[in-house]
Formats: C-alpha cells, structure tokens, sequence
C-alpha cells in the first residue's frame, strides 16, 4: 500500500501555470503506474493523465492535451503534473492515484491521495 500526499494547488489566473506534485511513501512506488484525476463541484471525477510504472508511457485526457505534462522521478517517489494554459473549465480538486496500471476509471486505482485544490480565475 502507498500513501500519497498532493500538492502544488492554488489559485491561479486563466492562461498561468501550475505544478502539482504528488510524493509516495513507499520505496516501492516504482511499481505502480500513476495518475492524475480532477473532480469539479457537481461532477464526476475524471480522468486527467496517467504515466506507466517505467515513465515510458503518458495519456492524456482530451482537454487538456498540449497543455498539461505528467512526469514521474521514481528515485524521489515522486509524480508531477505540470499544468499550462491553465482555463477556468480546469478549476477542480486534483487528485494522484496509483495502480497496476494506467485507466481512466477511477475505481480501477487502489490507492488516491487527499487531493488539492485547483482554482482558474476568468
């Protein structure tokens, strides 16, 4: 089991930057594929990128392609979302998650961080 901690979230104006990082508790976080989900007021949690175990594979949700990069650094148990071009539609508690490997759906991850806050101001 991994305990994940979020962090990185704020407030910040449409067209910034943010970068969340997500930290792991365990040596062994190098087994598990990771993964970012994004939950707005009202909405469903959703997928927003993933990243395999080896780092060597991304996927992104569609709407934030081109703008949003997940990074992972193993030796420091460690995964990044780096989040450009930022748009009030991303406003939204973010959320790591760990797994087997890479999905979209959310209760195909064992482990999810407490989540931080993201807020695009118009």
């Amino acid at each position: 089991q991994v305990q994940l901690v979020e962090s990185g979230g704020g407030l910040v104006q449409a067209g910034g930057s943010l970068r969340l990082s997500c930290a792991a508790s365990r040596r062994t976080f190098s087994s598990d594929a990771m993964a970012w989900f994004r939950q707005a007021p009202g909405k469903e949690r959703e997928f927003v990128a993933g990243i395999s175990r080896s780092g060597q594979s991304t996927y992104y949700a569609n709407s934030v392609k081109g703008r949003f990069t997940i990074s992972r650094d193993n030796a420091k148990n460690t995964v990044t979302l780096q989040m450009d071009s930022l748009k009030p539609e991303d406003t939204a508690v973010y959320y790591c998650a760990a797994g087997l490997r890479v999905e979209i759906r959310v209760d195909r991850y064992e482990d999810w961080g407490q989540g931080t806050q993201v807020t695009v101001s118009s």
